[in-house]
């Protein structure tokens, strides 16, 4: 029977620990955060849990909620990650987060740098293993993408795409940590071009893609992601030799974030106005809804009608086979948001990142890693991405491959 931390109770982490708590092997979950009210909501929503009132800018308070944890899942705020790291190594606990941080360096590629070179070995010194970027991109998506490489003897280019289609009446631009996705729109993207990790301009570089699926052709652009990163560490040994890799994004909050970028209004720079210094990028994030995260919250965008209710997660991944150029493009599938709340009372964005993020941690609870040290979620084995997709397909995620001669 295995202990569990989860640490923030925003989407991802609560919709974790809901599944969590329905795991026979768990025997009871921490669920904490700084906001008293929200983690007593959630404590008191499930079985095993017991809330607590951490702050996160104190390693000692993380520390002491965790004193006895066989898994801390990380679903804080990016610059808290550090201290997470820490707290997990000082009590001896495995450690999951969902995505990179600069909590490390201000430099985000030195920061995921770090936690590979120094973090790796401090944890397997203490024979445990922290998974970095396991929600739904990264993490499902760079499982998928490990999913396409048994179909390449080599691999030259892949693309991850990913097209946010839930459009509601009300202004909802995104269904994740606003802050967040509003640091990665003000960024320019990173990409792997020709062997080497650049710099890509964000909202830029466009391409179109018209799946069955989808009743219109999509522009996908730029955006700065952490997938690029992680492949880029990982060419040779998990992506057959990489040369090539983008994100590529789309939807409302890329149509809301661009001319906001254009403009400057997504700069971090103070500047003066009317006699006052302030940041673009906080006047805009200080104007921008929190993401839905309550049952009833999620009911009531539904029941005031969606505009769309649809989307897409695919991987092309383009190389060779017997001598043979193919692509091999794999399309994730996942509820949309009606049926992710019809089936789990929660959004689609919670469902598949939570959900994407659960199955690391049921692989954990079910000792199904042997590895030690910092690995990504882009460098599972084949076989531990099998039981990844087994578990997957449980929750009705599942994964369409299709292989393409070109």
């Amino acid at each position: 029977m295995k202990k569990v931390l989860v640490l923030g109770v925003g989407a991802q982490g609560s919709a974790a620990a809901k599944r969590l708590d329905l795991e026979e092997n768990v025997s009871e979950i921490i669920v904490a955060d700084r906001d008293p009210e929200a983690v007593n909501t959630l404590a008191k929503s499930l079985k095993k849990a017991k809330g607590v009132t951490i702050d996160a800018s104190d390693l000692n308070s993380i520390v002491k909620a965790a004193e006895g944890v066989d898994l801390i899942v990380n679903g804080l705020p990016l610059e808290w990650t550090k201290n997470v790291l820490d707290a997990a190594l000082t009590v001896k606990s495995n450690y999951q987060d969902y995505a990179a941080t600069v909590s490390l360096h201000e430099d985000w590629v030195e920061s995921i740098r770090i936690q590979y070179d120094v973090y790796g070995p401090k944890f397997e010194a203490i024979n445990r293993l922290a998974i970095i970027g396991t929600g739904s991109a990264p993490g499902l998506m760079c499982v998928a993408t490990r999913d396409a490489m048994r179909y390449l003897d080599t691999c030259d280019t892949i693309y991850n795409i990913v097209w946010e289609g839930v459009l509601t009446k009300r202004f909802l631009p995104f269904w994740w940590s606003p802050v967040t996705a509003l640091h990665d729109m003000s960024e320019m993207a990173y990409a792997v071009i020709d062997g080497k990790l650049v710099r890509t301009e964000a909202f830029e570089l466009p391409i179109k893609r018209k799946y069955d699926y989808l009743d219109e052709e999509i522009t996908f652009v730029e955006h700065c992601h952490d997938e690029p990163i992680h492949y880029s560490f990982n060419a040779e040994k998990f992506f057959k030799g990489l040369k090539n890799a983008y994100f590529k994004y789309a939807g409302p909050g890329i149509d809301f974030a661009k001319p906001l970028y254009k403009a400057g209004l997504l700069s971090h720079e103070k500047e003066k106005v009317k006699d006052v210094m302030v940041a673009p990028f906080d006047v805009v994030y200080n104007h921008l809804p929190p993401a839905p995260k309550f049952k009833e919250e999620i009911k009531e965008i539904i029941d005031e009608g969606l505009l769309s209710d649809s989307g897409c997660m695919v991987i092309e991944a383009y190389g060779k086979k017997d001598g043979k150029d193919i692509l091999v493009e794999t399309h994730v599938n996942a509820p949309g948001l009606v049926e992710s709340y019809e089936m789990a009372g929660i959004s689609a964005e919670m469902y598949l990142t939570g959900q994407g993020g659960f199955l690391f941690s049921k692989m954990f609870l079910n000792d199904q890693f042997d590895q030690v040290g910092v690995i990504s979620s882009d460098m599972l084995t084949m076989e531990q991405v099998d039981i990844y997709f087994n578990y997957a397909k449980e929750l009705k995620i599942t994964l369409d491959t299709k292989i393409k001669k070109l």
